[in-house]
């Protein structure tokens, strides 16, 4: 297939260079046109994927027209709250033919939207059964280096979600399909939000304990939120629930639980976000979330807290002194 993919981010050019060796005719787009040039000599991402080595049959451009002119796939690496933007640029191509791919995990902030929701905002003419999301416990400093990794490629239409598992699989990246597109999109996003609190258990000097019930609580709060959304309940306790929430929480590479372990230590939401290069999603999506939860009256305590500490400036052991003393309940 003819695939571009767009955004030469870590998980871009990771994508891109499996995309490759899949067999693919692959297109890298990125924004800066600088940037582009840096690459193209250089054929590597120092910036976002240090160490490894771009395939010189990757095109590598600055223009859009050209990355997605008569594709059969355009892989979306956009991270979410700019996604709306490359969309819109792209809308006059002829996409009658082609599959959009979306890979960014986050809600829009001031909509509200999933971004396969917002595809068809900004796009109409697009059929459902054109949009896919590739999500689930990934990182991509891990699959650039073929650690054996599972996601799941979902779609409304079962056909669609087939040919992105696919376009994907390979030996060290096992691809599972799923139809419910919605589910899979909230697990990926609302868990980054539970990841920062996890970092910030972290930071706080917080013990494994905590840690514990923060993210096994976390799983349960999504997955009310997202089945008031529409979801499926057992979409969260998979690869893009459960699975995405552990590594993310876990893992040394998630930049949202670092970002909750620097304010968990006592920085300021604006300095941490300042000496990153990447952009840590769950910070906007602690804002939708927050919004989404009061607006369909779904209670997400963890959640609520978060926000606090973000935004509000709410002290982390007070914040998690009235998470331990809320009101008594069932499990």
């Amino acid at each position: 297939m003819k695939i571009s993919v767009l955004g030469a981010g870590g998980w871009g050019t990771t994508l891109a260079i499996l995309l490759h060796y899949n067999g693919h005719d692959v297109t890298l787009w990125e924004y800066q046109k600088h940037y582009v040039k840096v690459l193209d000599k250089t054929r590597e991402n120092s910036v976002y994927l240090p160490g490894i080595k771009i395939p010189s049959e990757i095109k590598i451009t600055h223009d859009l027209e050209e990355s997605t002119f008569k594709k059969n796939m355009i892989v979306l690496a956009v991270p979410s709250q700019f996604l709306r933007s490359v969309i819109k640029d792209i809308r006059s191509t002829n996409l009658k033919d082609t599959l959009l791919v979306s890979v960014a995990k986050g809600i829009e902030k001031k909509s509200l939207m999933t971004m396969s929701q917002m595809l068809i905002d900004v796009v109409p003419s697009l059929d459902a059964g054109q949009i896919g999301v590739l999500s689930g416990p990934s990182h991509a400093e891990e699959v650039s280096r073929r650690i054996p990794t599972a996601v799941v490629a979902a779609s409304k239409n079962h056909d669609t979600s087939k040919t992105i598992q696919a376009a994907f699989m390979t030996s060290y990246f096992r691809v599972y399909s799923s139809t419910d597109i919605l589910g899979v999109e909230l697990g990926g996003a609302f868990k980054n939000v539970i990841a920062i609190g996890a970092g910030i258990i972290d930071g706080a000097k917080f013990g494994d304990n905590t840690k514990a019930a923060i993210m096994t609580r976390g799983v349960a709060e999504i997955a009310r939120l997202g089945v008031a959304m529409g979801a499926c309940p057992e979409t969260f306790s998979g690869l893009s629930g459960m699975g995405d929430l552990i590594v993310t929480c876990m893992s040394r590479h998630s930049r949202n639980r670092f970002v909750g372990e620097q304010i968990g230590a006592g920085k300021k939401l604006k300095d941490v976000l300042k000496s990153m290069d990447m952009v840590a999603e769950g910070v906007e999506t602690s804002r939708s979330a927050s919004e989404l939860s009061k607006k369909l009256q779904v209670e997400t305590p963890i959640t609520d807290e978060v926000y606090k500490i973000l935004f509000e400036d709410k002290d982390p052991v007070k914040a998690t002194n009235d998470l331990m003393t809320r009101d008594m309940k069932m499990e």
